[in-house]
């Protein structure tokens, strides 16, 4: 037979055979139509799949089975099978049980007991430990102080891991890893000259780069060199008999089954131990020596009663203890560094050692300090400020700490890192705005190289001081400004609109639920419709294009004047930052500042290779590729220029080439945290820094210098202030005034104090309707009013299908669902047989919102291919301009309503219908009234376990014949179904005759 129309199998391309035939399992033709059974089974087993990856059809398989089978399976059969099924399970929870018991009772209850032992202050209680490990005491409360115990301790060894991985890959301090003195290292003379090139461009400058040497690109900021460098200096150590490859293995072979015991075996109790015996080392090396050590300090300086602070005097001992630990690690290492004994290994490692146990303290510190204590002090500072807001004291304060300290503490972090948060929001909006290089002494948190814990490593604990001390300034004056000031003005304006009424004590249930939906549900969709970002920032906008216009420092502010047209102009010189060179006669005034930091080459033959001035390919020997369509020749030890073509405008040719000799910038000392020491000297950096810059400077715009240039930017502050401190009393008056106003009408007796958040929200929503309206007349009466009238007729019918949508997604459906909670839950808990329950509309709706947003988050969370996920997408894509009603009806609305008024109803209809026909007596019917709901909960929850337990006895039935009489599997051939004949067309009979007679 022909090749070409033989049948062969799509795996193997062989025929078939009558020990091996071939199946059609899917819809896939032609030369992929045929396959063996064997091999789809291999295939299967390979890929892990069940349906074919062209088609998406699922194969099948039918059971073939002994010819001896029974009918039914024999009595004795299914017995033996469901008692090996129930020891199975009876195995599998005996050992997860002991699982549980390891992880969530021996771990947490030692560490908790250990930990409790050790800061006792007693010998008794540490030889007392192994009787007070087994004691049953207390065992739950020890056990959650436990967890939290073993957390932290989890958390500290995932942020040492961490912070290894920084200082691997981005290298560590200048002082950790200094350049080698001697050439005993087995470098030749070469590379060395070669590395002394490339560190001389950058360290030459004055002395403004001071404070950015440790990112410089020298090598220091690329731990590759220095690990090279330290690799071989300790070539002889027992470091170079590590293997990688077997470590990797392990690795690999430790899943997180097998090391928490989940996959039956009890190697998980060797690991037990060492979690245990981590968790003891932990406490004693990072709680317990740090805070003896700084206990024993603050007692031999008398400075004991500063950290008498109600229950964080061993915080704030342990702080103390760890700055002392860091101060002995510099001296220590200063010791080791005087000695001079470098190269011996022994004085050299210990060396090291020190060095990187004083960086892991100093980071740790300069982390509680930024994450902790800033956020702290701003919240207590925004406190201390609006005081006077809620006519509240220093006493009020201090009696709330006094009774709840942790409580107090957790707070005031919290809404301090909400205003840092907000604070940083709007730095990052206002760098949208203004010329880039404006706000110099503010960190870039959208710069991509931007690394907070590379700053903590290499940048000094001075610097850090100074910076931590100028943002106090920064961040506490804007407290002031925003709040405190404000505050006094409204009081000496608008006596009597002051204090706010925020009173928690006498609130009822549903007014907490109240503010639970205003907070969870009202406010958050308001800040997503608002456009609030859009409007603020054109404000910000608005407000610096008049500043500048008044000042006269357009280009400085906003950078959007072209530099060459003033200069024609107005004759005046474009201004030059501090340490720059000016440009010659005859030379292009362009000014390149780096915009980021450089990954430098990690390759030393690369690094050789583009030091003398050849590229790491060959084709290209002898050039570095600056541009792509053009070479130029890289000559050693001599700056680099860069071809930067600007893009001509259209109808006029465009401008030749302009050579930029790179030159060093010298940046501010906090102008660009992360960033480097130079711009572009020559060199290796030269090298690499045009290649990123290939589109022309994006860190930097030049701008015209007025003048006055310092009265004006003075002004500029003054300014600034006032219209902070203007917009906060607009912020703090308006919106409440504007909700006081719409309650008053709401509430029935307008005399009695509202709470303020609610008159906050009205405020804020109605006060954006009107914003909105009056933007929505702006845009629409341009256009004519017949765009108008056809834009109103648009919007309306829009307006009544989301109007219709609302009622039900929002009214309905959580009046329903809270209801049903209600009546199912709360009720019969709350309320005893003898009273009447009440069920207030409010508090119902209120409570179903939050149940519904629950299930919808839930819901978004499973499956992609769960029904109520799938809906709730379509209708979020859509939006409320392309609203469909008819989906959000028939898809959602429907079938929710459908099934809580079924669960509403058929209960009410038994308790009142039914019921009364053969239960006479008036208490047994309360009864079958009031529980029938929790009733028929437990009936289905039955049913439902009833249900699953009978499926899977089928599947246990399933496996038992499959066991004792299934002898394989044949594979089902793929029929496609017959095709739907075209209706044939019905003839048409001729009437029937009727024949007379």
């Amino acid at each position: 037979m022909d090749d070409g129309t033989q049948d062969i199998c799509r795996v193997c391309r062989s025929e078939g055979s009558l020990d091996r035939p071939l199946f059609y399992p899917c819809v896939c033709t032609g030369s992929i139509k045929y396959i063996h059974q064997d091999c789809l089974v291999q295939w299967l087993r390979y890929s892990r799949k069940e349906y074919c990856e062209l088609c998406n059809h699922r194969f099948s398989f039918t059971p073939i089975y002994a010819p001896d089978m029974p009918k039914r399976l024999p009595i004795k059969d299914v017995l033996s099978g469901l008692v090996a099924s129930i020891a199975t399970a009876v195995r599998f929870w005996v050992h997860y049980t002991v699982v549980a018991v390891a992880w969530l009772g021996i771990v947490p209850l030692s560490a908790c007991r250990i930990h409790r032992s050790l800061f006792t202050g007693s010998v008794n209680s540490i030889f007392a430990l192994p009787l007070d490990l087994v004691s049953t005491e207390n065992i739950l409360s020890d056990i959650f102080h436990g967890c939290i115990i073993v957390m932290c301790t989890l958390c500290v060894f995932i942020s040492l891991v961490w912070l290894r991985e920084h200082i691997m890959h981005g290298g560590g301090p200048e002082w950790l890893d200094p350049p080698q003195e001697d050439n005993a290292d087995g470098r030749d003379d070469g590379e060395e000259n070669v590395e002394d090139d490339a560190n001389l461009n950058v360290q030459e400058g004055d002395g403004n780069n001071a404070g950015m040497q440790p990112q410089l690109a020298d090598g220091r900021n690329n731990n590759n060199n220095n690990n090279q460098r330290q690799a071989v200096a300790n070539n002889n150590d027992d470091i170079g008999n590590w293997n990688p490859i077997e470590w990797d293995r392990a690795a690999e072979e430790l899943t997180w089954e097998r090391l928490l015991g989940l996959d039956g075996s009890l190697i998980f109790l060797e690991h037990v131990f060492w979690v245990v015996s981590l968790n003891t080392l932990f406490i004693l090396v990072f709680e317990f020596c740090p805070y003896h050590i700084g206990h024993f300090t603050l007692a031999g300086l008398n400075l004991q009663e500063v950290t008498q602070v109600a229950h964080f005097e061993s915080v704030l001992t342990t702080l103390c203890g760890y700055c002392v630990v860091g101060l002995c690690l510099v001296f220590l290492h200063g010791f080791a560094s005087i000695l001079g004994l470098r190269r011996f290994n022994v004085v050299a490692r210990s060396k090291k050692i020190l060095g990187l146990c004083y960086v892991v303290v100093k980071v740790c510190l300069l982390a509680v300090v930024e994450i902790g204590i800033f956020p702290l002090l701003c919240g207590w500072w925004l406190d201390i400020c609006s005081l006077s807001l809620f006519d509240a004291t220093l006493k009020d304060r201090e009696t709330s700490f006094s009774k709840a300290p942790g409580t107090s503490m957790f707070m005031h972090w919290l809404f301090g890192m909400i205003y840092v948060f907000y604070f940083a929001s709007f730095v990052l909006l206002l760098r949208e705005v203004l010329r880039p290089g404006v706000l110099w002494f503010l960190r870039n948190l959208n710069d991509p190289d931007f690394n907070p814990i590379q700053e903590m490593i290499h940048l000094p604990i001075l610097r850090h001081i100074r910076r931590f001390s100028f943002s106090m300034i920064i961040f506490g004056t804007t407290i002031l400004l925003m709040v405190w000031l404000p505050i006094r003005i409204i009081k000496r304006l608008l006596p009597t609109f002051l204090p706010f009424t925020f009173v928690f004590t006498t609130e009822q249930a549903h007014e907490l639920s109240l503010e639970l939906v205003l907070l969870q549900v009202m406010m958050p969709a308001l800040l997503e419709q608002g456009h609030s970002r859009e409007w603020l920032k054109s404000l910000v906008k608005l407000w610096c294009v008049s500043m500048s216009w008044v000042l006269g420092i357009r280009s400085y502010l906003l950078g959007d004047v072209l530099v060459d047209n003033q200069n024609q102009n107005n004759g005046a010189a474009p201004r030059v930052e501090e340490g720059e060179r000016r440009p010659e006669e005859g030379e292009d005034d362009v000014r390149v500042r780096p915009a980021r930091n450089v990954e430098l080459v990690e390759n030393d033959r690369l690094r050789r290779a583009v030091m003398n001035g050849q590229d790491d390919d060959s084709e290209d020997e002898g050039f570095v590729n600056f541009e792509p369509d053009q070479q130029q020749p890289a000559v050693p030890n001599e700056p680099e220029v860069i071809n930067v073509e600007e893009e001509p405008e259209v109808g006029e040719p465009g401008p030749p080439p302009r050579v930029i000799p790179l030159e060093r910038i010298p940046e501010v000392e906090d102008a660009a945290p992360g960033g480097l020491g130079f711009v572009i000297g020559g060199g290796l950096g030269a090298a690499h820094q045009a290649l990123l810059l290939r589109d022309g400077p994006t860190g930097f715009h030049p701008y015209i210098r007025p003048g006055c240039f310092p009265i004006k930017i003075g002004l500029l502050i003054l300014a600034m202030m006032g219209t902070l401190t203007v917009v906060s009393i607009f912020i703090l008056v308006v919106p409440v005034s504007v909700g006081r106003f719409v309650m008053s009408y709401w509430l029935s007796s307008s005399d009695e104090p509202v709470h303020e958040l609610y008159t906050t929200a009205s405020g804020l929503y109605v006060t954006w309707l009107v914003i909105r309206g009056f933007l929505l007349l702006g845009t629409w009466i341009p256009k004519g009013w017949s765009a108008v009238w056809a834009t109103a007729k648009k919007w309306s019918l829009m307006v009544i299908k989301a109007t219709v949508a609302v009622v039900l997604l929002v009214g309905v459906i959580p009046y329903l669902c809270g209801l049903l909670f209600e009546l199912v839950l709360i009720s019969p808990l709350r309320v005893p047989l003898n009273q009447s329950p009440i069920y207030l509309f409010g508090e119902n709706w209120v409570m179903g919102t939050l149940y519904i947003k629950i299930a919808c988050a839930s819901a978004m969370m499973g499956p992609p291919n769960f029904w109520l996920r799938r809906v709730l997408e379509r209708i979020y894509n859509d939006g409320v301009r392309n609203i469909n009603l008819n989906l959000i009806i028939r898809a959602l609305a429907a079938p929710c309503i459908e099934r809580l008024g079924l669960a509403l109803a058929v209960p009410y209809v038994i308790s009142q219908s039914i019921v009364p026909i053969f239960v006479p007596n008036l208490e047994t019917q309360n009864l079958i009234e009031r529980r029938i709901y929790p009733f028929l909960l437990v009936i289905s929850l039955v049913i439902g376990i009833i249900s699953f337990q009978i499926r899977q006895f089928k599947k246990l039935y399933e496996h038992i014949k499959n066991d004792k009489y299934l002898v394989g599997r044949r594979l089902v051939n793929y029929e496609r179904p017959p095709p739907t004949p075209l209706a044939s067309p019905v003839p048409v009979r001729d009437p029937p005759v009727v024949m007379g007679l």
